[in-house]
């Protein structure tokens, strides 16, 4: 090896992103596959964002704004905080990054439910940590288990509302009950990169928990419900002194101002974003009624997912699908997780899977 890497680097998994739907294509000889494995939006951005991409590209020869001020004050303005307390990344899953750089030492505590984002255990790795994991409950995050694996070297607990990849969701009065056993030097985070497709009752962690839980940090992404996966922008909210530790270990400039453009249109455009992921709701109620009368059985989704629990047959019905051009994502030996696509694709996956489910094992 060229180098010297660092050792538990060396020794650590790389993230593994859902296969493209050129790559099987490539390797089955085949045409038309569709690529359900991510949880993209299956919509192009709405024309507005388009207008505001495309009148930033004009200055991409500039860095964008290192602080993205404005984007910051649109953000905190649409939650309702002051802009000392929100903080923008590329994307969430760089915040988190941001949130384990600061926070973690090399043999801290990371506690988590499995299973769960398959970035966690990737961050804990990085960051030298001791991760541990929480079973979860029929799919369910076990938030008293939780709370009872964290000991006083825990630095952060994640909690991903809903969970990837299962799409069960927890309330924010649930989250508050483990806050209580949580002392407040760990720092809860709060993980909600679905939430414009969670159930509206399942409460908000911003106004309902973090006025009285001083270490809770929220993270959002502007990659699936607004459809800008592709730009990477997001942004995190907590306390303002624990925003200041993040923006600390942020890379130079990174955010775009197409991305800065692009989530700040999304913002004034509120409204259209939540007509578009409104058809996707219908969708995935339709898609649940077709699973369920089918007698697939899956728990009831809260993200622009749904998770089939089908264990030892993952990969097997991995690779039959992606044969017939269908590509989900498997996590082995539990089950697989497939996007809420069109009406289209909705039907030609669940088609082929009932087709290949009723061959049996």
């Amino acid at each position: 090896m060229t180098g010297r890497p660092r050792t538990h680097i060396a020794a650590m998994p790389s993230y593994k992103p859902g296969k493209a739907a050129s790559e099987a294509e490539a390797e089955h000889g085949i045409t038309e596959a569709i690529k359900m494995a991510s949880n993209e939006n299956p919509h192009p951005p709405i024309p507005a964002i388009v207008e505001a991409m495309t009148a930033a590209v004009t200055g991409v020869n500039r860095y964008g704004d290192n602080t993205c001020s404005d984007l910051r004050r649109a953000v905190a303005d649409m939650i309702d905080v002051e802009a000392e307390s929100v903080t923008i990344g590329a994307g969430s899953s760089a915040l988190l990054g941001q949130i384990v750089d600061a926070f973690v030492d090399p043999g801290d505590r990371i506690v988590y439910p499995w299973r769960s984002f398959e970035y966690y255990p990737i961050l804990a790795a990085r960051s030298a940590a001791e991760a541990v994991t929480v079973p979860l409950a029929d799919g369910h995050i076990d938030l008293d288990a939780l709370a009872a694996a964290v000991t006083a070297d825990t630095k952060l607990v994640f909690v991903a509302t809903p969970n990837n990849p299962t799409g069960t969701a927890v309330t924010t009065a649930a989250i508050g009950s483990m806050l209580e056993a949580i002392t407040t030097d760990t720092l809860v985070v709060i993980d909600e990169a679905y939430r414009e497709f969670n159930d509206p009752a399942h409460g908000d962690p911003v106004t309902d928990l973090l006025p009285d839980h001083p270490n809770v940090l929220v993270t959002r992404t502007f990659s699936k419900g607004q459809g800008l996966a592709g730009l990477r922008v997001g942004y995190a909210v907590g306390l303002p002194d624990v925003i200041a530790q993040l923006i600390k270990v942020a890379a130079p400039f990174a955010v775009s101002n197409v991305a800065q453009a692009a989530a700040k249109a999304a913002i004034e455009h509120h409204h259209e974003i939540m007509d578009v992921v409104g058809e996707l709701l219908v969708e995935r109620q339709r898609v649940t009624e077709r699973l369920g009368a089918a007698g697939i059985e899956h728990p009831a989704p809260y993200g622009n997912f749904v998770w089939i629990p089908i264990g030892e047959r993952t990969d097997d019905l991995t690779l039959a699908l992606e044969r017939t051009g269908i590509v989900v994502r498997p996590f082995p030996p539990e089950g697989i997780r497939i996007t809420i696509g069109t009406s289209d694709q909705n039907d030609r996956w669940i088609d082929t899977l009932i087709a290949h489910l009723s061959e049996g094992p």
